[in-house]
């Protein structure tokens, strides 16, 4: 097989009817030789005779039509276990440019990537962060404005993006979406309804009033505006201020307040001057919201009063810092957290009362993002920040129903609906006290996560604290109620400061990753053709770059001017694209199959380098892997194998397969 790019191109070129007609007739779940950024050019066009030739023209006619619902792959599933044994492909959508590209990938991928989760989809705020989102609405730059040309009754952002999940249902694949519990510091939902979030009233550099009911203030400040500029949307304005941001009467409905805040809802300019107006309304009188905190002590922040920029319009933004930092202690800027519960004291020592949840901030989150799930059919949730426990006494010892925001989302879907519905926590496995109060697989149980991300990716392959961690994940896998992943890359982690942990050990965390198939896996797009980066890269060739849009004169070192690059390492292609065809071979047999270690990780008796695996229930086939170099001549336990399959020796991993 070819392995450099310019060759795999040729070869594409001169045999791409094989190739296609290889998915199209169903003898492939991808189509073979396929590069990402060869899928990414495909017309619509292309793309959808392909779709039809694979898919029965029924089908695709009912997953066109965003009124339909093509029925999730795990529908049938009591519950969200099946997320414990997935392997999951994470997409940055900003990085390849709309949502229909997905499909493009998606056409890359063997069938066993079964998971496709879509990093935040939603309107962002401030630097354009994707995690920072500033509305409800889905983001409209993932738009495909060809597709709208093609198939006109594509004509929103929001109704391609249910053909798109439509579509990957058709294929197989479950397709979750990111699950935020914070927005934009100044987003359309923290004006709309100031009682969900923390506020503060600050006279330059000084917090005056950080209590309980700054907000109440606030929802004043905001209703004298509506009563000098009117409605946005020309509602008369006849009824009470305490009717307008009520959560618990319900006299408007939201989409009948942001209407009235900021105007319609596609008038993207319109909504975005009017909110601009009344952030500069609340600033002025000294409002502002608490900035989004990270890891213990969480509570407990001033103004730092040299720490400051000025925005476009002049405005002054202050930074925030911790009184008694700990070693992870972040402070947020541009995010605001909502308020979960009520303080103790009127928040005079910035103490949390845990057995006064604010009712009504759960029950808003948790309808917003059900409706989304039903709106779009999602499958699963990738719970942002689910490491957050904020009890400095640690992990309750019988959590109730307010114990924590995710769980409590990822219950209300189950229960209204979905029971299948999964949640894919991000977390990192770190010690106790560390990114939570508390130790964090007792959290993890606690919030009833299928699964979590963990951070393999953020270690060097063969180091100590890989193999380590890598065993005490495996151990995790089987005496806790949750599932770590063999995480290989993440978007967070496609960043010139990790490109360390990319030099080497890449094919054996993709072999690995594919073939321990107990346990979970995830990948982030473009791993397959990413660069090694002995020297830094451009800035293009990283998505995490993609996740939010910065100007020049604020961080250049981080500012991306053209579209992302994908990778040219043609090399890694094909070994991986070889350990996909061969995975694909072998699914039927090893699918889900729990693992007997023959060398497991940090095996104190060997150290040999690398590891070896069968199944506890025989299925003829024993992987090994190799740290870095090759694998040793005797593998105990394969003394009396026969080879069957020696496409990776050459990166230092194989399969074979047992004598009969």
């Amino acid at each position: 097989m070819p392995t450099t790019l310019t060759d795999l191109q040729a070869d594409w070129q001169k045999n791409y009817l094989l190739y296609t007609d290889e998915f199209q007739s169903g003898r492939s779940s991808f189509i073979p030789r396929l590069l990402p950024q060869t899928a990414i050019g495909f017309s619509v066009y292309q793309t959808l005779e392909m779709l039809y030739k694979r898919l029965s023209g029924n089908t695709l006619r009912r997953a066109l039509d965003p009124d339909e619902v093509i029925e999730s792959p795990v529908k049938a599933q009591p519950n969200g276990d099946w997320l414990k044994r997935s392997n999951m492909v994470g997409i940055n959508v900003r990085t390849i440019g709309s949502f229909w590209k997905v499909i493009n990938y998606n056409l890359t991928l063997p069938a066993l990537h079964d998971s496709i989760h879509l990093l935040p989809i939603w309107e962002p705020g401030v630097v354009g962060s994707l995690y920072g989102m500033v509305s409800w609405q889905i983001n409209p730059e993932f738009f495909d404005v060809e597709l709208a040309r093609y198939v006109p009754a594509l004509d929103t952002v929001d109704k391609q993006l249910k053909v798109v999940v439509n579509l990957l249902h058709a294929l197989g694949r479950t397709v979750g979406m990111d699950v935020i519990p914070h927005t934009d510091r100044f987003s359309e939902m923290v004006i709309a309804c100031p009682s969900l979030f923390e506020w503060v009233h600050r006279e330059g550099a000084q917090i005056k009033d950080h209590s309980n009911l700054v907000y109440k203030y606030v929802e004043e400040a905001v209703w004298q505006y509506l009563k000098y500029a009117g409605a946005a949307d020309g509602t008369p304005l006849t009824f009470a201020k305490e009717d307008f941001f009520s959560t618990d009467v319900v006299v408007l409905t939201d989409d009948q307040r942001l209407r009235i805040l900021f105007g319609q809802e596609h008038d993207y300019g319109s909504r975005l001057s009017r909110r601009l107006a009344l952030i500069r309304h609340l600033t002025q009188l000294g409002f502002e919201t608490l900035p989004m905190t990270m890891a213990p002590p969480y509570r407990g922040i001033h103004i730092d009063p040299e720490d400051f920029v000025y925005d476009d319009s002049g405005q002054i933004w202050y930074q925030y810092a911790f009184d008694h930092p700990q070693p992870m202690s972040r402070v947020f800027g541009p995010l605001a957290r909502y308020r979960f519960y009520e303080s103790k004291d009127n928040n005079r020592n910035w103490e949390l009362d845990f057995d006064r949840p604010n009712y009504p901030a759960w029950a808003y989150v948790c309808r917003k993002v059900h409706d989304c799930q039903r709106t779009y059919n999602f499958d699963f949730m990738r719970g942002d920040m689910a490491h957050v426990q904020m009890r400095p006494q640690g992990v309750p010892s019988q959590p109730d129903d307010f114990y924590d925001p995710l769980r409590a989302i990822k219950k209300y879907i189950q229960a209204n609906g979905a029971p299948y519905y999964g949640f894919f926590a991000e977390t990192f496995l770190a010690p106790p006290d560390t990114m939570g109060y508390g130790n964090e697989p007792d959290h993890l149980e606690a919030i009833e996560a299928e699964s979590t991300l963990g951070d393999l990716q953020s270690m060097v392959v063969g180091s100590d604290e890989f193999n380590r961690q890598f065993a005490l994940y495996y151990n995790y896998l089987k005496t806790r109620r949750f599932a770590p992943n063999f995480t290989v890359m993440t978007a967070d982690k496609d960043d010139p400061r990790f490109d360390t942990f990319y030099q080497s050990g890449n094919l054996f965390r993709y072999f690995t990753a594919l073939f321990l198939t107990d346990m979970p896996s995830y990948v982030g797009l473009g791993f397959e053709v990413r660069n090694l980066h002995e020297q830094r890269g451009a800035n293009e060739e990283y998505s995490k770059l993609y996740v939010f849009q910065i100007g020049d004169d604020k961080q250049p070192d981080k500012v991306t001017h053209e579209p992302y690059q994908w990778g040219e390492n043609g090399e890694q292609f094909a070994v991986i694209e070889r350990m996909r065809s061969t995975a694909e071979r072998l699914w039927p047999a090893i699918a889900g199959q729990p693992t007997r270690w023959l060398v497991a990780p940090n095996d104190q008796r060997t150290q040999a380098g690398y590891i070896a695996w069968t199944h506890v229930e025989p299925t003829s086939y024993v992987f090994a892997a190799a740290w870095s170099g090759p694998l040793p001549e005797s593998i105990p336990g394969v003394e009396t194998a026969e080879l069957v399959n020696v496409l990776f020796k050459e990166a230092g991993c194989c399969i074979w397969q047992l004598s009969q």
